[in-house]
């Protein structure tokens, strides 16, 4: 029985900073691959100086969403949704006071579009967000509500009868940055080059511990290059010789080859085991 794998992102680029090396991954294996994608990124800063020009800034919603069907591509997504909300900027930002901002939206009709879309695509399993982000974007903080209601909405026959027949999506996971992941990649840059890129968030996260949390944890050797490569397409807001490629690939795949992913949400069948987020799946 072929595997099916939805993923939910609130602006372009999120879909390649996040699980990139795993969809990849699964792809190659035949793992269908859906990628929902809330807004267009129209707040987002260009990020990469060779691309500031007035036209571009002018045009940035139309020019991140073409980033984004190259970067799906790269990452071998079959399908791609733009569900067209507005980027709603970071908090206390003019954008984010606008009424057509992602994170103004009633709640219910974003669900609804949500479900309706589970339950034609029928994943087993759906990657959202979690809510431990290192800064309170409110587009990422709207999908991970929506991430935890969509599980449970697609499957109740009571919820949205006009969204489709129920679907049970047996898994949802989180793409999370760990702090052993980080610790690790800091350590291993000190050690090898004398720098590391990871300073800024040692220093935030070293004021706090790592949340209780099921981890699962996917191998993408092999796959860390190919994510960049997809990172590298959002040319608006990547810059290429920026904080993301400062660890070279093959250190990350000698000291930390893994992605990992919070377990939010199981509809009980099977057990986890790391190395894959279908593992145990019927």
């Amino acid at each position: 029985m072929s595997r099916s794998i939805l993923a939910i992102h609130a602006h372009p680029d999120d879909e390649s900073s996040k699980g990139a090396g795993t969809v990849a991954r699964y792809t190659d294996d035949g793992v269908h691959a859906v990628l929902v994608t809330a807004t267009g990124g129209e707040a987002g800063d260009i990020l990469n100086p060779a691309m500031e020009h007035p036209d571009i800034a002018a045009n940035l919603a139309r020019i991140r969403q073409r980033e984004l069907e190259d970067a799906a591509h790269i990452i071998g997504y079959d399908e791609v949704i733009m569900l067209g909300y507005r980027d709603s900027g970071m908090p206390d930002s003019d954008d984010n006071r606008r009424a057509d901002a992602f994170c103004n939206q009633p709640h219910d009709e974003v669900l609804e579009r949500l479900v309706t879309i589970v339950r034609a695509q029928q994943p087993d399993v759906v990657l959202g967000y979690d809510d431990h982000e290192f800064y309170p974007h409110p587009d990422h903080l709207f999908v991970h509500r929506l991430s935890l209601d969509v599980f449970a909405a697609a499957s109740d026959p009571r919820r949205f009868p006009d969204a489709g027949a129920p679907w049970q999506v047996s898994r949802l996971f989180a793409p999370v940055f760990t702090i052993e992941r980080i610790v690790t990649l800091h350590e291993a840059m000190l050690a090898r080059l004398g720098t590391s890129p990871y300073e800024r968030w040692i220093e935030r996260i070293t004021e706090s511990e790592e949340p209780d949390r099921l981890i699962v944890k996917v191998d993408v050797t092999g796959y860390v290059e190919r994510g960049r490569d997809a990172l590298r397409a959002h040319r608006t807001q990547i810059d290429p010789d920026g904080f993301w490629f400062m660890a070279p690939t093959e250190l990350v795949e000698e000291v930390y080859p893994w992605e990992d992913f919070e377990l939010l949400a199981t509809s009980g069948e099977g057990a986890l085991a790391d190395g894959d987020l279908f593992a145990g799946i019927p």
